[in-house]
């Protein structure tokens, strides 16, 4: 029986046709186990993965390993990004019991979901003091049957353990300036100064921490906040994680020096990356910031966008090679001979040397990642030196059509609502900064499909969707508050104030659902399935914590309405930064960058005129950390921000406010770029 055909996961489908009999995350599975009285194996991963897609043609596809397997174990699969619930509260048993944790996760539990045994991925064969899986499932199995009693003993005491691990910062106070100074210092202790960004190999980009650096910047005026913020983009727009030809970030380094990426593509990564580098440019001009940040969202919209107007979540890491092989980064990677094929002997050689591009390879078997050495048209030219930027570009746009005819990796079509949130906003934002319509269109089109497929009529959202169907499993805390921050962004460039309504609709849902007592928040709702324990987790992973995305956006609809019930709830959420910050800077960025928001106000600027005009314009561009933007006719305005201010003298006129007290009204852009400049205010 393939259980596994009807569901919407592109990672499920692409082991529905596997030997071993999978069952999907239900309570049948579990019914099953305990009826046969055997043992769960839990298999999750994800579409991108590439290690999982390794373990499934070794393993999931062998009929020997199959057999045994279906035989002594009920295999249960489960994509972590349609459930992010089932894989945090597993991958925290993993990480405490092993150190460490990845994908594929492999757990074995009893039929009360109980882990007793963990590990991520094993080979075929024992090697490098793994032991192949084979061997895994017969000792696994040999245990159960021999030594129950130990293992219901194990069990039972890794259960104990994680219901003990609670989290109430809510009571610790607001953060202040020295938790966030403290911060700061902790990020330069950790800073890489040889070759930019955080921590060694394998160096993932640290985007949330980014946006605290920009925006203590923007409110201090440090200097070298702002320094480790530009020179950690340059090194990463710079190397190998980001596709020169095509645009678009693949998923981290696994070196220091930025050189050979993961090549996986994610949403996530690539949203946050769009609205990061969006953001330095506001801060710095940087031409550098904004063409990455173009490319980027011009990248999410050409090979994410979905027909629904949605994005879908990943591209694949492997496609097929010349010989019909799938290997890790095929699609991208480049030889002197290939490069030679396409551009012939001359322009081979400048192209060579501009993108770094060796006969010995930076990667495998000859081949090498494009990147742009230090004699590149976005670094300064050494003295003498000229660098042909007009043929940089046209051997560019050659490369980039050529590649167009390899075998493209495989897409994850599945919207998932979080990472499209994120999206929403990024491309809202960089439509509205360099004069995009279009960027602002494609927010607008995913945001639609956000309400119109994903919340249903009370407003509760779901996690994901596929081909214009939504998906069966509840939205977790990150979805709310991704989504509502894509709305507010959306708001903010539109002027159009069902955004601000929709992002309050979600917002209460958290206010009801998620928020525990003295202001902690949970990853799922109170009504949720109830899993072996109820995750919460304010760290940031790869993208903003579902606790501090939410606070954040509490926090912005608090200023757009002046709701003190919202105000409260983000302050009391925000007493894990004051408690963390300090310590974990590198994992709490984003809850650092809502704390610079709320010791700056944050301001409130409304601005009585039209969508799209000069002091709209000015008031989306100021770096006040945080603030945020209401824009339109006073009369009838679904802002309440923008009630009862009106123009001065029948012209458009801008009011920067804190808790709805404000300054005094101007009309003239350049006093209302002061007022938001946020230097040393």
């Amino acid at each position: 029986m393939n259980r596994l055909a009807g569901v919407t996961s592109p990672y499920l489908l692409q082991h529905a046709d596997n030997p071993v009999d999978w069952w999907p995350w239900t309570p049948e599975a579990f019914e099953e186990a305990r009826r046969r009285d055997v043992p769960v194996l839990l298999s999750v991963g994800y579409s991108a993965c590439h290690w999982c897609h390794v373990m499934a043609h070794e393993s999931f596809e062998d009929d020997e390993v199959a057999a045994y397997l279906n035989e002594h174990f009920v295999p249960v699969k489960v994509d972590r990004e349609e459930r992010p619930d089932v894989d945090a509260v597993y991958m925290e048993a993993v990480q405490a019991a092993t150190g460490q944790g990845g994908w594929p996760m492999t757990v074995f539990l009893t039929a009360d979901a109980e882990p007793f045994y963990f590990g991520t991925y094993f080979p075929p064969e024992s090697r490098h003091g793994l032991p192949s899986f084979r061997e895994v499932l017969e000792g696994v199995t040999a245990a159960w049957t021999d030594r129950r009693d130990e293992v219901g003993e194990v069990a039972g005491r890794i259960v104990r353990d994680l219901s003990q691990r609670s989290l109430a910062h809510g009571t610790d106070g607001l953060p202040a300036e020295s938790e966030l100074a403290q911060a700061l210092l902790g990020l330069t202790r950790e800073y890489d100064e040889k070759h930019r960004g955080f921590g060694g190999a394998p160096k993932f980009p640290p985007s949330m921490a980014i946006e605290f650096l920009l925006r203590h910047h923007a409110r201090t005026g440090a200097d070298g906040a702002l320094q480790m913020a530009a020179d950690t983009c340059e090194a990463m727009a710079r190397g190998g994680m980001y596709d020169q030809l095509g645009g678009g970030f693949a998923r981290y380094s696994v070196d220091r020096e930025w050189i050979v990426p993961h090549f996986e593509k994610m949403l996530y990564d690539n949203a946050l990356l769009c609205r990061v580098y969006a953001h330095l440019w506001r801060s710095t001009g940087s031409e550098l910031a904004r063409r990455v940040a173009l490319e980027t969202a011009d990248f999410m919209v050409r090979e994410l966008r979905t027909a629904e107007g949605g994005f879908a979540s990943a591209l694949d890491a492997d496609s097929e090679d010349a010989d019909g092989k799938h290997v890790e980064g095929a699609y991208y990677v480049w030889t002197p001979a290939q490069l030679r094929e396409v551009l012939g002997e001359d322009d081979a050689a400048f192209a060579a040397a501009h993108f770094g591009v060796t006969q010995e390879g930076t990667f495998e078997e000859g081949s090498s990642v494009l990147q742009l050495p230090p004699k590149g048209p976005l670094h300064p030219p050494r003295t003498g030196e000229v660098v042909d930027e007009a043929r940089a570009a046209d051997v560019r746009a050659r490369l980039f059509a050529a590649r167009e005819l390899r075998k493209r990796p495989g897409r994850d079509d599945k919207v998932v609502a979080a990472w499209n949130g994120l999206a929403v906003a990024a491309l809202a934002e960089a439509g509205a900064y360099f004069d995009r319509p279009d960027l602002i269109e494609r927010a607008t089109e995913a945001a639609d499909l956000l309400v119109r497929l994903h919340m249903g009529p009370v407003a509760r959202l779901v996690r994901t969707s596929k081909d214009g169907r939504a998906g069966e499993h509840a939205g977790v805390l990150e979805d709310y508050g991704d989504v509502a921050e894509g709305f507010l962004a959306l708001a903010a460039v539109t002027g159009e104030g069902v955004w601000l309504e929709f992002a309050g609709f979600l917002l209460d849902i958290v206010l009801e659902h998620f928020t525990g007592e003295g202001g902690q928040l949970y990853d799922t709702a109170d009504d949720a399935e109830q899993l072996i324990r109820r995750p919460q987790d304010p760290t940031d992973s790869a993208t903003p914590a579902g606790w501090t995305a939410a606070a954040g956006a509490l926090l912005s609809y608090a200023a757009y309405t002046g709701s003190e019930p919202h105000r409260t709830a983000a302050e009391g959420a925000l007493g894990v930064v004051k408690a963390l910050g300090p310590k974990a800077p590198r994992f709490i960025g984003w809850g650092l960058a809502v704390a610079e928001a709320l010791l700056d106000g944050p301001r409130e600027v409304a601005v009585a005129g039209p969508v799209g005009g000069a002091l709209h314009r000015t008031a989306l561009l100021g770096r006040a950390p945080g603030a945020v933007v209401a824009a339109g006719e006073t009369s009838g305005t679904e802002f309440p921000l923008l009630a009862d201010r009106p123009m001065v003298d029948g012209a458009p006129t801008a009011y920067v406010c804190r808790h709805f007290v404000c300054d005094a009204p101007t009309t003239d852009p350049e006093v209302l770029e002061r007022a938001l400049r946020g230097e040393g205010a």
